[in-house]
């Protein structure tokens, strides 16, 4: 195996990935999630389901050499490098902006075999975000598409809000395998739900992608290799990534405390509800049938929304702008150390002020509450 070297510019991570000498990264050593118990599976699953989760988790747990394919640049070795406790972190993924012999929005990965690594130029600015959460994802997978269109056309006519959907192809080598996706609203016209920007349709894209770019690590659904891969031919099997895509699905909702019936009648009165929407309802058809035709209690509208220049992060994604982010679905906040895309809220409260652009009305109602008034309200978020 070629010695693993880290680039320069970019600090290391919490993870074992890199040398013992290498510098810690202070971003990376944030505890961004707490005491987390989500990884269990879906209450009340078939034994065959029950197989999928359990194949699946071990394989979110594997990690990877250059002899198996990784790299030549990769952010870490495994899923679970990345996502911990199935939430966000530690450590985050750096795009470059605008920097010389770097691509706009390309990843820089902080580690790489010898004789690939990549400098930043002295100076160069990066767009920094934490991995999302995986906990409760199959709810979002599941969710009508039709809902999320309603959605959007009750915010056309809204004084402050005008969330909309993201359209996004179906970049799966053989989606017909995979009956998550809604067929209802046809394999071109495809709405994003995962990814901080809306990118991916479904789990199984979501998955494949975070395998090519993270790790280096083709599949049949992402089947570029880069120069320096170490194994001939595709690394990672379409059945790998359908397993882990199973075993993400398949993660309950965590636990939620008791929500306080006053916040969360003031999380509504000052407009939080109008994108962060408590429940959606879920296809009829979804494969899953424990989550089939439910309300998905996500707190999100899954639709693309403008957060104001102070937000953007300088890279647009598909038919996102880089002021626009999928409002962020509720789900396991209580677990929760670090907020925002990018991690720079610590607390609740911060997080809620940094919102601008369509939500600055709604910040600005937040800001107007009393002391006991905001309390039960950030009680009500601490219990989701």
């Amino acid at each position: 195996m070629e010695r693993l070297l880290i680039a320069s510019l970019l600090m290391a991570s919490a993870c074992d990935d890199g040398p013992a000498e290498a510098p810690a990264d202070p971003i990376a050593a944030l505890e961004v999630v707490g005491d987390d118990p989500s990884d269990h599976p879906i209450a009340g699953l078939d034994d065959e389901w029950q197989r999928r989760f359990v194949v699946g988790d071990a394989l979110f747990e594997q990690v990877f050499g250059p002899e198996d394919g990784l790299g030549p640049r990769w952010t870490r070795t495994s899923c679970e490098a990345c996502h911990e406790n199935d939430a966000r972190g530690p450590g985050m993924v750096r795009r470059a902006l605008g920097a010389e012999g770097f691509e706009p929005g390309e990843l820089v990965h902080p580690f790489a075999l010898e004789g690939y690594e990549r400098t930043l130029p002295e100076g160069a600015q990066t767009s920094a975000r934490m991995g999302p959460a995986l906990f409760g994802r199959g709810w979002i997978e599941a969710v009508r598409a039709d809902a999320i269109e309603a959605g959007a056309r009750a915010q056309a006519d809204h004084p402050e809000v005008s969330g909309r959907v993201a359209r996004v192809p179906l970049a799966m080598a053989t989606p017909a395998q995979r009956p998550f996706h809604d067929h209802a609203a046809g394999a071109e016209n495809l709405i994003g739900r995962f990814g901080l920007k809306a990118r991916h349709p479904t789990i199984d894209d979501f998955v494949a992608d975070a395998y090519l770019l993270d790790m280096g690590l083709s599949s049949p659904a992402r089947p570029t290799e880069a120069d320096g891969d170490q194994r001939p031919g595709t690394d990672i099997t379409l059945d790998q990534v359908h397993a882990v895509a199973d075993y993400v699905r398949l993660l309950r909702i965590p636990e939620r405390a008791d929500a306080s019936p006053e916040g969360q009648a003031i999380f509504a009165t000052i407009g939080c509800a109008t994108c962060h929407t408590p429940s959606m309802p879920t296809r009829a058809d979804y494969p899953v049938p424990q989550i089939a035709g439910k309300d998905a209690p996500i707190y999100s509208d899954l639709l693309l929304h403008d957060m104001g220049e102070s937000l953007s992060d300088g890279v647009s994604d598909h038919t996102a702008t880089a002021r626009e982010w999928r409002t962020a679905p509720l789900i396991g906040l209580r677990h929760l150390r670090a907020y925002l895309h990018d991690g720079r809220a610590d607390t609740l409260d911060e997080a809620i002020r940094a919102h601008a652009g369509e939500a600055a009305a709604t910040t600005a109602r937040y800001d107007a509450l009393t002391p006991a008034t905001r309390t039960p309200l950030l009680t009500f978020l601490e219990a989701l």
